[in-house]
């Protein structure tokens, strides 16, 4: 599903240039569930975004599907990512003018009765169909994050990407959050990218990686 070889990604601090992925290289096999931990400034957020291609490496190839995606040009990039790809932050990114449907609504290139049906029953899905035109300032935070996680599923992607889908949210509603998350990317097979600090979430997965010094320091299996 995503093999990503040798990859490099500096950043310029002041006059200096700081390395944050060192030739990092891992495979992640379509339907798994995998957890990036380790400490503040490892690279997770780097290596997630770098294997979602939103951040381009200086060196190193990242093949999803067996699609070279840096070698295609920005617009084919965007159309295979918006199409392949779902995204989930910790700080939600709802649009604050916008209702939940509205803002579950907005992944979606798709129009009519179709996409309509789909929203819906995901709202429904999540628990939601009661908060449908309720504002982000209305809901919860994990109201808020539920409505996030039905605007990365409602285009259907084989891939959802999570950076630190809980940090927001007390254990109770953190651990809801992820058995919801679980349990919809298990209907359809869809593989599991997270970023988190928290290493008792990250048990739940099939696999942690723990980045350190931009390279995998470790693996473990759930």
């Amino acid at each position: 599903m995503i093999r990503a070889t040798d990859l490099h990604r500096s950043y310029a601090v002041g006059h200096e240039m700081v390395e944050v992925l060192h030739g990092l290289s891992l495979h992640v096999r379509r339907g798994e569930k995998i957890f990036l931990c380790g400490p503040s400034g490892a690279g997770k957020t780097t290596l997630m975004y770098t294997l979602a291609g939103l951040e381009q490496p200086q060196q190193g190839k990242v093949l999803v599907d067996g699609e070279d995606i840096y070698a295609l040009n920005l617009r084919r990039r965007a159309l295979f990512r918006n199409k392949a790809m779902g995204f989930i932050f910790q700080n939600y990114m709802l649009m604050p003018e916008l209702t939940a449907i509205e803002n579950a609504s907005l992944a979606t290139a798709i129009s009519g009765k179709e996409a309509t049906d789909r929203v819906l029953f995901l709202m429904e899905r999540v628990g939601l169909s009661h908060r449908l035109h309720h504002l982000p300032s209305e809901l919860s935070g994990g109201e808020q994050q539920r409505v996030a996680i039905v605007r990365a599923l409602v285009h259907d992607p084989s891939i959802i990407f999570a950076d630190e889908p809980t940090g927001n949210l007390d254990s109770r509603n953190g651990n809801q959050i992820l058995d919801l998350l679980f349990e919809l990317a298990e209907e359809s097979n869809k593989t599991l990218v997270v970023v988190t600090h928290d290493e008792r979430i990250a048990s739940r997965g099939n696999r942690v990686l723990m980045i350190r010094d931009g390279v995998v320091a470790s693996e473990m299996q759930n």
